[in-house]
């Protein structure tokens, strides 16, 4: 089975102008999403009321996860799923501190708490067919954090997968360009404290080098993405969509 994945930072509403506001880009937004026709989709920078507004807007779909700041509060980086086809196993959301399990928790020079959400999905149809799923918004100062919050994110991954068995994709926005070491050592090309990880970089499937993920909604698309899916180098996942809608 074929798993669409799309990640989609949303903006958040705070310090936009009236014209850029959630209430009047939200039916935009769910037509690209609509559009490419993902069975999950990870945002970023979501409320809870645009998170609402969007389930809306999606017919048939739901979404985990919690705010950075703990229950409803903050921003999340939900994950998005068509629950006609999509059934949550197990869920779960930390945070990206030295307390991970502390909500509103930030450590190292992070500006902001930062979180990743985390799912088992398995196919309605054919049971047997389960994933892993985690979606992240590293912080966008420090990279002491970025670094110590892949860590986080990685040890993770690796505990999940030999618990199940699984495949996992892991989604979000990065804050980081192409040859931060965030990104290399997500690849397999170096090394963070003695770890290694081996996700394939979904933009090497990619037709031509995708630009920026990020325009200010000024559009255009020269530079570096921030935002990545990155499946393991052996996995049925798929077609993978990247936004940069803002």
């Amino acid at each position: 089975m074929k798993l669409p994945v799309m990640t989609f930072n949303l903006r958040t509403e705070s310090g936009t102008s009236a014209k850029h506001a959630w209430e009047s880009r939200s039916e935009r937004a769910a037509e690209v999403i609509r559009q490419f026709g993902p069975l999950l989709l990870g945002t970023q920078e979501g409320s809870r009321s645009m998170l609402e507004l969007l389930k809306e807007k999606l017919k048939g779909f739901r979404y985990i996860g919690q705010g950075r700041d703990g229950g409803t509060n903050g921003e999340y980086s939900a994950i998005f799923y068509d629950s006609s086809l999509l059934d949550v196993v197990e869920e779960g959301q930390f945070w990206l501190s030295e307390q991970p399990d502390v909500p509103g928790s930030k450590s190292w020079d992070a500006a902001f708490p930062r979180i990743c959400t985390w799912a088992q999905f398995q196919s309605i149809e054919q049971p047997a067919h389960q994933w892993l799923v985690f979606n992240t918004h590293l912080d966008h100062i420090g990279q002491q954090a970025r670094e110590e919050g892949i860590l986080l994110i990685a040890g993770a991954i690796g505990r999940m997968r030999a618990h199940t068995g699984l495949p996992a994709v892991l989604m979000g926005d990065l804050n980081a360009a192409p040859d931060n070491p965030v990104i290399r050592f997500l690849c397999g090309e170096v090394t963070l404290k003695g770890y290694k990880m081996q996700l394939r970089n979904a933009f090497e499937a990619a037709a031509a080098r995708p630009g920026a993920t990020y325009h200010n909604f000024e559009g255009g698309e020269e530079g570096e993405p921030i935002d990545y899916i990155l499946p393991p180098r052996r996995s049925g996942l798929v077609r993978c969509r990247l936004s940069g809608a803002r």
